[in-house]
């Protein structure tokens, strides 16, 4: 099975799900519920997860959390493992108790945190467990709405501070934000089989897809393909950036340099990790080593052409902008 799309760094805001295998009920009593609470609280302590938003259904568990140390796998693991290990002994069952690892977001907090808190916690009134959100014992709703000592693990005060400043009035304006209904982007993005890796404005896709752009291509992470453009929308957009054609871009000329050639060549060894072979094949190349050497020539000249340099971050911002 191949692995989905991680993205991690000191400080990151995820929404996390995950749910049982061919959609069964991984808490089947009430017993079970509170463990997963335990690990939650014990995840939190660990691992430094600070754990803002929980809903549990019978099939499935919704998270909302931000990781200071930039280890969201590592918590993650934890969860999910000891768990499916309680679970089982409990149960006295064997084997895997949900279908995957977790399917994880990343989100800009300052625009979808809110967004995401209220979808997580009227998720038993979407699916008709309940008629009235207190009602509820089994998400972290009560926790926003309450002072008590129990509830002083959850990482509430960060989401109520963009409620309200105002200390004495972030619960009622919770209960008003709670009263509204998820928006429509919301409802839609979690409706559709595939999620996007990264929620959030164009500025902040931009700067992740920046930062983790070449890291992440790889060909056992499919998703991956998601932050890189394909191989035709490079060669679009670096013949438009040099006024040439298709054709232009894809001959070899002996004995000179075809800039715009080996910038598409380097962009897509850089930006989508394309092996030499598939290189060579688009590009008409016969050799392995005539892919390398334009690719090395590229770098070499970027150290001194500005102009190189202005034309290869136009054609990149231009490939990371069209990736949303």
């Amino acid at each position: 099975m191949s692995r989905p799309l991680r993205i991690e760094y000191p400080g990151a805001w995820y929404h996390v799900m995950n749910r049982g295998r061919r959609k069964e009920e991984v808490f089947t009593e009430r017993k079970d519920y509170i463990q997963f609470i335990e690990i939650l609280k014990e995840t939190a302590e660990l691992f430094n997860m600070k754990i803002a938003a929980y809903c549990m259904m019978p099939n499935h568990y919704h998270l909302l959390l931000q990781t200071p140390d930039g280890n969201l796998s590592r918590g993650m693991r934890h969860i999910n493992g000891v768990y499916t290990q309680r679970f089982n002994r409990v149960h006295k069952y064997d084997g895997q108790l949900f279908r995957g690892r977790y399917k994880s977001i990343l989100i800009e907090a300052d625009e979808y945190l809110l967004q995401l808190l209220r979808y997580i916690h009227k998720n038993p009134l979407r699916a008709g467990l309940i008629k009235d959100l207190n009602e509820y014992e089994w998400s972290s709703h009560r926790g926003y709405i309450s002072n008590a000592k129990r509830w002083e693990w959850l990482y509430k005060g960060f989401p109520l501070s963009l409620l309200s400043k105002d200390p004495g009035k972030r619960r009622s304006a919770y209960m008003k934000y709670m009263a509204g209904d998820v928006g429509e982007e919301i409802e839609q993005i979690f409706g559709k089989k595939r999620h996007p890796s990264i929620l959030g404005k164009e500025d902040f896709v931009y700067w992740v897809k920046n930062r983790f752009f070449e890291t992440k291509a790889h060909i056992e992470v499919p998703d991956s393909r998601l932050l890189a453009p394909d191989r035709e929308r490079i060669q679009d957009l670096v013949c438009r950036t040099y006024g040439i054609t298709k054709e232009e871009l894809l001959k070899s000329r002996r004995g000179t340099f075809n800039e715009a050639r080996g910038v598409a060549i380097y962009l897509t060894r850089m930006i989508r990790s394309d092996g030499l072979i598939d290189i060579c094949r688009d590009y008409n190349l016969k050799r392995y080593s005539s892919a390398s050497s334009i690719i090395e020539t590229v770098k070499s000249r970027l150290s001194k052409d500005r102009k190189l340099r202005g034309r290869i971050n136009e054609v990149s911002k231009m490939l990371i902008k069209g990736q949303t």
